[in-house]
Order: structure tokens, then sequence, then C-alpha cells
């Protein structure tokens, strides 16, 4: 799996490289190569992986789905929404440059991922429904309105059904999206599966935050810990408590792993980023 996200990283910066030199292209490749996990564009590889198929024409597609979640990363810190001083452990874009670029910067990396795609060699039919998978899941319908009701619950009190319904969109849209693009290309029989799979792993991970917002170490994370509850913010561990939440995260988790060994592909390709993702502390 390391092997996967060096292969990413070099092609996101052969990518980024490619673009005119300006301000916007300086922070476009700070947000871009700032680290990360690359959890989506890894989750989408090790799929196709999974079923024993040549991931290296898709490396680009993996690509654009990060530049996609770097993108979303941008804007969501931005003073206007939630107002973030670190991400990754070193300034956010928009106090590393200035809010106009860092702008410009998501806007960018959201246009051009588009144009990632399209250059690849993958069958037109095949690239529509790739195109149509992860702009679904990161528009109006899906992350865009994952943002909007986490912005519009930071003053309300939400209930368990409405942060499912934020995490479901904020961030379980774009893993299921990952997931089910390497399905597209790899068994696309199986794509409901995948996604089902993709929303259970994002809720999860998305209740991990919050607790790790509690309990995680700031010099981990990479940003700082304890927002939610000054913002007095809607979280699992508000709602139900650390340890509640946690056996919350436990039992996502064995749903999903449940469905993966229901599918016949190579488990333990997809089981690796399970446990790393079980495991996690930033």
């Amino acid at each position: 799996m390391e092997n996967l996200i060096e292969q990413i990283n070099e092609r996101l910066l052969e990518i980024i490289e490619e673009f005119g030199d300006s301000k916007v292209k300086e922070a476009m490749k700070y947000s871009l190569m700032a680290g990360g996990k690359r959890i989506r564009p890894v989750m989408m590889l090790q799929v196709i992986r999974s079923y024993d198929k040549n991931y290296q024409d898709y490396l680009d597609i993996a690509c654009a789905i990060e530049m996609i979640h770097t993108y979303s990363l941008i804007h969501d810190d931005l003073p206007g929404m939630d107002n973030d001083d670190l991400r990754r452990g070193r300034l956010t874009c928009h106090k590393q440059f200035d809010e106009a670029t860092a702008i410009l910067a998501g806007d960018a990396l959201l246009n051009e991922a588009v144009n990632v795609i399209i250059k690849t060699k993958v069958p037109d039919e095949l690239k529509i429904s790739l195109l149509a998978t992860l702009y679904q899941a990161s528009g109006i319908n899906g992350m865009i309105l994952g943002q909007a009701l986490d912005m519009e619950y930071e003053t309300k009190l939400a209930t368990r059904d409405q942060l499912d319904l934020i995490h479901h969109h904020k961030t379980g849209d774009l893993i299921s999206a990952a997931m089910k693009m390497g399905a597209l290309i790899a068994n696309p029989d199986d794509q409901k599966t995948w996604v089902e799979i993709g929303y259970k792993i994002g809720l999860a991970f998305q209740i991990q935050d919050d607790v790790l917002d509690v309990v995680g170490d700031s010099s981990l994370l990479g940003k700082k810990v304890g927002s939610d509850q000054v913002n007095h913010k809607s979280t699992y561990v508000t709602l139900m408590g650390v340890e509640q939440s946690q056996m919350i995260v436990e039992q996502y988790f064995k749903e999903a792993m449940e469905l993966i060994y229901k599918l016949k592909i190579n488990h333990g390709l997809i089981l690796e980023i399970m446990e790393k993702l079980k495991k996690r502390v930033k």
C-alpha cells in the first residue's frame, strides 16, 4: 500500500508541474502535496487490484479523486466556513497564501480533475461513468450538501439521524465514489456492494474524527483538537460520549468487513486499508 501512495504522490506532482507558473499553482501544489493518507485514491486502486486487474492505467483517475478531496479541504478551511488555521500539520492554504488565492486553488483543482480524467486512454463509455460518479458524489447532492448541512447544524442541536445524514454526504459520498469507480473498472456487477461498503467506512471514519477531536493529540492530528466542544458543535461524542461512539465505529467497520467477505476478491488488499483506518490516530 505504501508503494501505491508513493506512485500517487509522484503522479500528482507531475500533473501539477504541467500547469503554468502562478501563485495559484503554488497554492495548489502546497495543499496537494502537504501529506495526507491518500485514502480515497488508494481505495480505488485497491478495489481494482483485489480483482487481480492491472491498476496502472487508472492511476490518473485515482489522482483526480485526490484533487477533488484536496479542493474540498481548502474550501472547508476558509474563514467563511470552518475558519481553520492548520491542516495536515501546516498552515491552511488561505493562511499560507491569502483567501482569494486559496479559493482559486480549490477551484482549479476541482476543474482540472475533469481534464485529468478526460486525457486518460480509458474507453469513452467508462470515462463518462467515472466522471458522473465522481462529480455526483462531490456535487450539490453529495459532498457539498454534506458541508452545507454541517454548517447548518453548527448553531443547533442535531439528532443521530441528522448527524448520519451529514456524514453520509460530507465524508461517505466521496469514499463510496472511489470504491464504486474501482468496481466500474474491475467488476461493475459488484458496484452496489462497494457503494454500501464505502458508506459504512465513511460513517466510521467521520465518527472517529469526532472522537479524535476530544481524545486526539494535536501534534499527531496536524490540527487543533477540542474545536467541536469550543464551538458547541453537535457530534457523536456530544450525543453519546466517547465510549459509545467508539463502539459504533467498531460496528460500522464490522458491517463493512462482512460485506467485503461476501465478494469474490483478494480480501487482504481491502482489509489492509480497513486495519489502517481502524488504528488511525490522525
